[in-house]
């Protein structure tokens, strides 16, 4: 009986579609007022009809019997067929209106308005997803029976299979952020902790992970440049090679998605699918009932794809399985609100049962951060880096800083004549604890010192421990002065003063750009933003790769090895101290006026920029290469972060100045853009920013630029 009804409702659903795309051609024929929306609904039916014939064929294949005997997919096949006669019903002319075409009076009405189209297909649409989703299911099934005995395809192997499925499924719909993670190309090559340092920190921090009596959140803070993204790095291969890591997120600002908490329960979401194939069907039923849901709240989106789906799953009461959730540089995160909003529901773990869910997190102890745990005192552990005694990080420091000079001393003598090398002591003791005691407590002085000295563009690694250890007799005013000023400083080694201007003024172009940016960009894409020359661009970062992550692929990102750099050269308290010194709310204003210039430049921004020549085509059916090849990273860039760089600077627009005019020209065409690169939840929050900013004394900018 069950295939007579498969069989039976695909056929009539068939002849359903057809009946309602032949209403439509009548309505498109009769109705000219509607046709774009009439021919949107066609459209919709058509693909929903070519589904459903896939479908036919397949039960009409040897293996057809097998296929319906499925109970899911004859389900969605009859809802379909139950929501089509509705429709077909709706659209059938009244009997009025037949007897007025009779008597040649067209008095045919189109039935809905574009919103109610728009809520038809997108319930066509589910139709069709959900009729697809079964049908990879069953086909699944199909294969293992055919290949596999039944023993085997009723048990794991077919179970296994189908949480794939659904698992990738789940994965598709969920917007992830890319190289968030701690095992991610971006991430490759940042340290983890040098063995044997560190040590009683990670005890620490797993004896609180194993203790189901301990709190659900572990919070380790820390000034700048200690460490502590090195240890959550560490942490979450410690967890993850034990199997107990159920995602990781590292803030960074500067790196788009990574800047913003807008997407982080949707990455961790998509993590623990990964990581954990029976959380998808609880996941993929979530996202059904709400297709909106990443866009919400992250109180719903952590609720909804986070916790409730995890307390959906079946553990042993006895011995609950231990998650842990790192999440790393919470002070990196652009939102003040949104990081208390994530600590109240990092604090909310507690009340799971089914799992002992808990979270990992790192910060400098800013006060946003400290008013957020205020919020939820005692309901988490605290470690501050600071407090750990001195003689531990000196051990540590100098285990590092021993183990690295080594390998670069031995590097260094495999690639030069034996004339060259360096003594099979070096740099020894003496000097080992000099660069000790200038770096504690950071971390970041070691790594920054030992990239400085290896790298051979700058010198032979025994002038460059020599041109380091000078500012150990120097009056510093931080420890970032001794890590970075040798850096900046060989730059001017043997100049004029009219040649280390020219070289401060292309590091303040150049490298000045690279801290303010809100997404990083290629050499390639920073030269044609800032209407360069590539070469000047190279030249200028020639000699700063031990700060600087400088890929040998032009199309690749340039990125900062670590935020404290960004931190040194912005500090206002430096502005007179050293030439490098850098202006944030300059640059701002200079990238503003760059990314407006480079989007009034020709045809970047224009009607249907894509050349589609095929209007109302939907989003998703473009190809990133398409998109990629008509907008350029510097125009996606210009687009996406001017009018971030025009709010930062304090600009108000005002008639006939260079936003005013760009806006009249290129509004609509600019927000094509944004729509073509899946940017439309930010252009409403870029429209808030852009009307914020206008002259609102001037009456005639409000009517003719946004209005």
């Amino acid at each position: 009986m069950a295939e007579i009804g498969l069989a039976a409702s695909v056929i009539a659903v068939i002849d359903l579609s057809a009946k309602v795309a032949l209403w439509c051609s009548e309505y498109s024929a009769k109705v000219k007022n509607a046709k774009d929306d009439i021919e949107r609904l066609q459209g919709e039916t058509q693909k929903l009809k070519e589904t459903l014939k896939h479908v036919q064929s397949l039960c009409d294949s040897p293996n057809g019997a097998k296929l319906q005997a499925s109970k899911d997919l004859c389900d969605g096949v009859k809802d379909c067929e139950t929501y089509l006669s509705q429709l077909d019903t709706k659209l059938a002319p009244r009997k009025r209106e037949k007897v007025m075409s009779r008597c040649g009076i067209h008095a045919l009405r189109w039935s809905f308005t574009s919103n109610e189209v728009d809520g038809i297909i997108k319930k066509l649409d589910k139709c069709r997803d959900n009729i697809s989703f079964n049908l990879q299911v069953d086909q699944t099934y199909v294969l293992l029976s055919i290949f596999c005995p039944k023993a085997q395809v009723d048990n794991i192997e077919y179970r296994a299979e189908i949480l794939k499925i659904k698992q990738e499924i789940v994965l598709n719909k969920l917007k992830s952020v890319d190289n968030a993670a701690f095992d991610s190309y971006a991430e490759e090559h940042n340290s983890r902790c040098y063995q044997g340092t560190r040590a009683e920190l990670l005890r620490q921090i797993r004896t609180w992970a194993s203790d189901p009596g301990r709190e659900c959140i572990f919070w380790l803070n820390g000034m700048a440049g200690t460490g502590k993204s090195t240890i959550s790095r560490t942490v979450a291969q410690i967890f993850s090679d034990e199997g107990k890591l159920g995602a990781s997120f590292f803030f960074k600002r500067g790196e788009g998605d990574r800047g913003h908490a807008e997407m982080l329960f949707t990455t961790i979401a998509a993590q623990l699918v990964q990581k954990l194939p029976s959380l998808a069907p609880h996941v993929h039923n979530a996202i059904e009932a709400d297709p909106a849901i990443p866009t919400k709240t992250l109180k719903q989106q952590f609720d909804t794809l986070v916790s409730e789906p995890l307390g959906r799953l079946c553990f042993d009461p006895q011995k609950p399985s231990t998650i842990v959730i790192v999440v790393d540089a919470l002070d990196e995160c652009a939102r003040e609100e949104d990081v208390r909003v994530m600590i109240r529901l990092f604090s909310q773990a507690k009340r799971l049962s089914s799992v002992r869910l808990k979270f990992f997190l790192t910060s400098r102890p800013e006060l946003p951060i400290r008013l957020g745990f205020g919020d939820i005192s005692g309901s988490y552990e605290c470690l501050a880096l600071h407090q750990i005694p001195e003689p531990i990080i000196e051990h540590d420091i100098s285990a590092f800083l021993e183990y690295e000079l080594a390998r670069i001393r031995n590097d260094y003598n495999k690639s030069v004549p034996e004339d060259r090398h360096l003594s099979p002591n070096w740099p020894g003791q003496t000097n080992i604890q000099s660069l000790v005691q200038m770096a504690i407590p950071l971390f970041i002085f070691a790594t920054t010192t030992c990239r400085f000295i290896k790298d051979r563009r700058c010198g032979e690694p025994g002038d460059q421990l020599a041109k380091v250890l000078k500012y150990k007799t120097k009056s510093q005013e931080s420890e970032l002065d001794a890590t970075y000023l040798p850096i900046l400083d060989q730059l001017l080694i043997g100049l004029t003063s009219l040649r280390k201007d020219e070289v401060v003024r292309k590091f303040k172009e150049v490298v000045g750009t690279i801290v303010i940016l809100a997404s990083p960009l290629s050499t390639i894409s920073l030269a044609r933003l800032l209407d360069i020359s590539k070469a000047r661009v190279d030249q200028t970062l020639d000699l700063l790769h031990s700060v600087l992550s400088i890929p040998s692929n032009a199309d690749t990102p340039v990125r900062l090895l670590h935020l404290s750099f960004r931190d040194f050269l912005l500090d206002t308290e430096k502005r007179e101290k050293h030439l490098f010194w850098i202006d944030a709310k300059d640059v701002h204003k200079i990238l503003a006026t760059k990314c407006l210039d480079r989007l009034s430049l020709g045809e970047c921004l224009k009607k249907d920029i894509c050349d589609l020549r095929t209007p109302g085509r939907p989003r998703a059916d473009i190809d990133k290469q398409t998109i990629d090849a008509h907008l350029s990273q510097d125009i996606q860039y210009a687009c996406q972060y001017w009018v971030y760089h025009a709010k930062e600077c304090g600009s108000v627009i005002r008639d006939d100045d260079q936003a005013h005019n760009f806006l009249q020209c290129h509004f609509l065409h600019w927000l094509e853009a944004l729509s073509l690169m899946g940017r439309v939840s930010e252009s409403i929050s870029m429209i808030d920013d852009l009307i914020a900013m206008l002259d609102v004394s001037d009456l005639r900018l409000l009517n003719s630029s946004i209005c």
